[in-house]
């Protein structure tokens, strides 16, 4: 058995193992949850449903919604009570939008209580039932009948409406309630759902049922679309939810940015919205999931704030500005800041001082602004000022769009920032910040060349009394910290290519996008100089801007950088060597044994370029689906590029 098929077999297991447990897991906290004991919060149950859904799509855990008690007699549904397809950011429901385009979105609040069905006959309650497995849930209609919003018959201007049916709602408590009477209970959804399952009564009184479906078993429908929908049960004397009508899927991220920011106000709980057309679309409806409507989750890794002010960050020469907001709360952190990038980014969100803003953190360490809330009153609102002189030199800044910087390439601000750059790139880990500021300050290096130029003796008197001073060979007395720095430096002078040149500071150019311009063909220092900004501007990821920023710092530093080299104080890693050298590959679909930007690595590692999109000269396409009908086979087909699968990819590495 080989390395590949030890790997894949340990990668199944572990699968095999994390399925299990996850199937145990969703279980048991579906059983918790539609028995009004819910142990974790949605946003948990949600990550947790979507890692086995990634694992095991078919799994038929995910394909049932849960079970109630056994403390009550069964009923079945009269209308299918499935779960809803969900998105929980702005990019996902796009994305579910561009399959479902509809000529207006119809938005409702996504209730956070339990849901129940009411069935009548003729008018009468005659049962109402949870939610259970989708298809039969718990008869709870003696408990049903205290609540708030649940009429024993159904009457509209004092007469009796002949309706045989079911009409189904979501059972919430109000915040005011449960701060009142509940407060023991973790929140108003546990409290309802706790209280719903009572073999008696009391407390039932305390809830309220807010409705949002119907549907007629006996005679035609009472209404020809979902708004009319919502109109009938309102004219029956039923709480319903809001309902704002948007034109475009923009239309429903703007209305869900602003609602919130108002959802502390609203009396009950509500983490998202639901979309659905305006049509009523019942072979849709009778699906476990239906696909036609969509829940747009509100994340908690997104707030809605206001902005106080804009702070500009220094670092080199260019100056960020970065948004100073009221206090949010962002998966489990208070923050008040987030960085604005640029100028460019600033004017394009329409950031000004008092815009309420949209401050996400999806699993990022940094918060973003993604973007402002449209105001109908602009009242209060103040333009961003721009710093116009550089704090260091005094030199006029520069207005580029994608950056504002102090053009004085002798600037003692970009010369530190750009030699603690070249530290950071090529990882000479013993050089620290209080060391090189001492060094900068006293004029021992005033450029990445000076680096090399140190001696031990150069460094000794920045160690003095140093408890690590002793005697060292030839009975000469230097600091150990000394000699530890000095070695590091000279360990480091052999750098691959793509560390080499963002080691230069040159503004957006790290050594991602080096190594774009490697996978591109510029896989040598003087290809790279010698280019031009329409060279670059060619390159995957490389827009006009993106190229004319890399063009002037590499003229800038074009002399210093070929000294380094020619002088053989720095030697660049050749990329000729590997098994891999001269081909490109571009990897879709899941990989098994392992992530694909391990892939993309291996490639790299072994002389190889990555590329993510299928171009004619790519050399190969890796997908474990090779006869898919996916867009990227399609191309590769057509253009001749052979596709392998994983296991042929990892051959070609043996």
């Amino acid at each position: 058995m080989d390395l590949f098929d030890i790997n894949e077999a340990e990668k199944e297991s572990n699968n095999k193992l994390r399925i299990k447990e996850l199937e145990k897991l969703i279980t048991r906290y579906q059983k918790s949850y539609y028995n009004g004991e819910g142990e974790i919060e949605d946003s948990e149950f949600d990550k947790l449903w979507d890692e086995l859904k990634t694992l095991d799509p078919k799994n038929s855990i995910l394909h049932k919604v849960g079970a109630d008690s056994g403390n009550f007699e069964k009923a079945n549904h009269i209308m299918p009570m499935g779960s809803q397809e969900k998105a929980a950011t702005p990019e996902q429901f796009l994305e579910w939008a561009s399959k479902h385009v509809y000529p207006e979105y119809l938005v409702e609040y996504k209730l956070d209580g339990a849901s129940l069905e009411l069935q009548f006959e003729k008018g009468i309650l005659i049962r109402a039932v949870t939610r259970g497995d989708g298809t039969i849930g718990d008869d709870i209609t003696a408990n049903a009948k205290v609540m708030q919003g649940v009429p024993a018959a159904l009457y509209r201007d004092g007469e009796k409406v002949d309706f045989t049916g079911g009409i189904r709602g979501e059972v919430i408590m109000t915040h005011d309630v449960h701060d009142k009477y509940f407060s023991d209970k973790a929140n108003c959804r546990n409290a309802a759902n706790g209280l719903m399952k009572r073999k008696e009564t009391s407390g039932c009184e305390y809830l309220k049922l807010i409705t949002y479906d119907a549907l007629a078993t006996a005679d035609a429908q009472p209404f020809k679309d979902e708004e009319e929908k919502l109109l009938w049960l309102k004219s029956l004397g039923f709480n319903v939810s809001p309902l704002q009508i948007c034109k475009s899927p923009e239309d429903v991220i703007n209305y869900r940015s602003k609602v919130m920011e108002i959802r502390k106000s609203i009396e009950y709980d509500i983490d998202g919205l639901v979309i659905k057309e305006r049509i009523i679309n019942f072979d849709d409806a009778k699906r476990n999931r239906p696909d036609r409507q969509i829940a747009f989750k509100f994340s908690l890794e997104e707030a809605i704030s206001v902005v106080k002010e804009i702070q500009w960050s220094e670092s080199g020469s260019t100056y960020t500005p970065v948004a100073i907001f009221d206090p949010v709360e962002l998966a489990g952190t208070t923050v008040q800041r987030a960085s604005l990038a640029n100028p460019d980014t600033l004017r394009a969100l329409g950031v000004q001082i008092g815009s309420h803003v949209v401050v996400v953190k999806r699993g990022e360490i940094i918060p973003k602004i993604e973007r402002v809330v449209l105001e109908e009153n602009l009242d209060g609102l103040k333009p961003v000022e721009f710093p116009k002189i550089c704090n260091v030199c005094g030199s006029h800044l520069e207005d580029a769009g994608s950056r504002l910087f102090c053009p004085n390439k002798d600037c003692k601000k970009r010369i530190l920032h750009r030699i603690f750059k070249w530290i950071e790139c090529i990882d000479i880990r013993d050089f620290g910040e209080a060391l090189v500021n001492a060094l900068f300050n006293d004029g021992k290096i005033q450029s990445v060349s000076d680096i090399y130029k140190l001696t031990v003796d150069d460094l000794v008197p920045y160690f003095v009394g140093e408890e690590s001073a002793e005697k060292v060979s030839k009975g000469e007395k230097v600091s150990l910290g000394a000699q530890k720095v000095f070695n590091s430096i000279q360990a480091h002078r052999n750098v691959r290519l793509a560390s080499f040149i963002a080691g230069f500071d040159i503004d957006s150019i790290g050594e991602t996008m080096v190594e774009k311009l490697i996978d591109g063909g510029f896989n040598s220092l003087d290809k790279i100089l010698s280019a031009e900004e329409d060279d670059f501007a060619g390159v995957y990821m490389f827009a006009e801007i993106t190229a004319r920023s890399l063009k002037a710092g590499l003229v800038e530093n074009e002399k210093e950088m070929r000294s380094l080299v020619e002088k053989g104080i720095i030697t660049i890693e050749s990329l000729s060597d590997g098994k891999l050298s001269g081909l490109s590959f571009c990897f879709t679909g899941e990989l098994k044994t392992m992530k694909r930007q391990d892939a993309e690595s291996l490639v790299k590692e072994n002389g190889g370029s990555s590329k993510s999109s299928v171009t004619k000269d790519l050399s190969y396409l890796v997908t474990n689906d090779t006869t898919s009908g996916s867009s990227k086979n399609i191309k590769a087909q057509k253009l001749g590029i052979k596709i392998i699968n994983e296991e042929e990819f990892l051959e070609l590495l043996k």
